[in-house]
């Protein structure tokens, strides 16, 4: 008989019997061995603007080439790709692409970056980080949008290999996250921290969802805890919920929350912190010193761009991130 197998990627820890699919529904154990259902065959690929993932302070108005698996080791319900992310491989079209052919569409498409996203990076770890080996060796940044829900070992081996991480903070209570979104808040902590220590560049989105994770007094923890455990220059993205999947009876989050949630994060002391998914000054980067604005963006366009070397061109502070 064959033996069972235990996941050692994500927390979940799923112990798998001879054929079984973990909950991600992308990996199988196959006679006492663990195997990626979707190893070089992702579901979706395309060219967008670094803003989009969103990165504000990564390699501004370049394209990154993104690609995503079908799965996730979460259920979040209010997941904008549930499609994708809550179906398996099998139930969804997918493309024969692997790790070399997405590092030379990259450069086909002039694609300073690629950016492992929409899903969860997580479920494809194999795929991404064998992409990230061979897009490295040409020059090509890699970046990830991810959940933060891996254990250590595993992130802090991809680490090696990424340039930038930007992690959807979902909210900062352990009962939101074992409602919504079926998981637990302490690994994507720890994740976050590693992440820091590896130096990976690192930003953070927060979906404001109304009446779920829209209190100033849990934004305010939330943030108050970047700043003592990852330092004030991480930025902190506050996204705009629209209703979806499993969540269309709560309204769009208002702008004004979200100019709530940003004023709050910054008396916490985060100095760049933005709002998304809704046009709004909050797009925009000010120096944190002398207060001018320095970049502007509309959408996802960078309009001007006033940091120059990594500082600002008003008053020369040094403006954290990566710029070239």
């Amino acid at each position: 008989m064959a033996a069972t197998v235990q996941c050692e990627l994500c927390p979940t820890a799923c112990e798998l019997a001879d054929y079984q699919v973990g909950g991600c529904r992308t990996r199988i154990n196959r006679d006492g061995k663990l195997y990626s259902l979707v190893y070089g065959r992702p579901c979706a690929v395309a060219v967008d603007p670094i803003e989009k993932k969103p990165f504000f302070h990564f390699l501004p108005a370049t394209r990154a080439f993104s690609i995503a698996t079908a799965g996730c080791v979460l259920g979040c319900k209010f997941c904008q790709n549930w499609q994708i992310s809550q179906a398996a491989p099998g139930d969804v079209d997918s493309y024969d692409l692997p790790p070399a052919d997405v590092v030379r569409q990259a450069a086909v498409y002039d694609c300073r970056s690629i950016t492992y996203t929409y899903t969860e990076p997580t479920v494809f770890y194999e795929y991404m980080y064998d992409t990230a080996v061979i897009a490295r060796k040409f020059g090509i940044r890699n970046t990830m949008h991810s959940c933060g829900y891996i254990n250590e070992k595993p992130l802090r081996q991809l680490a090696k290999q990424l340039d930038a991480a930007d992690i959807d903070l979902k909210a900062f209570t352990e009962d939101f996250y074992s409602r919504i979104c079926g998981g637990r808040l302490k690994p994507v902590l720890d994740s976050l921290v590693t992440l820091r220590q590896e130096k990976v560049w690192l930003e953070i989105t927060n979906l404001v969802i109304p009446t779920l994770n829209d209190d100033p007094v849990k934004i305010r923890e939330m943030c108050q805890w970047i700043v003592k455990n990852l330092g004030p220059d991480v930025p902190v993205h506050f996204s705009r919920f629209a209703p979806m999947y499993k969540l269309k009876d709560l309204p769009p989050t208002p702008l004004a929350t979200l100019e709530d949630a940003r004023k709050v994060a910054m008396d916490a002391g985060v100095r760049y912190a933005y709002i998304g998914n809704i046009r709004s000054d909050g797009e925009n980067t000010y120096c944190h010193r002398c207060r001018k604005r320095i970049i502007e963006r509309i959408g996802y366009f960078v309009k001007e761009n006033h940091v120059v070397r990594g500082t600002c061109r008003f008053c020369g502070t040094a403006v954290p991130g990566v710029w070239s």
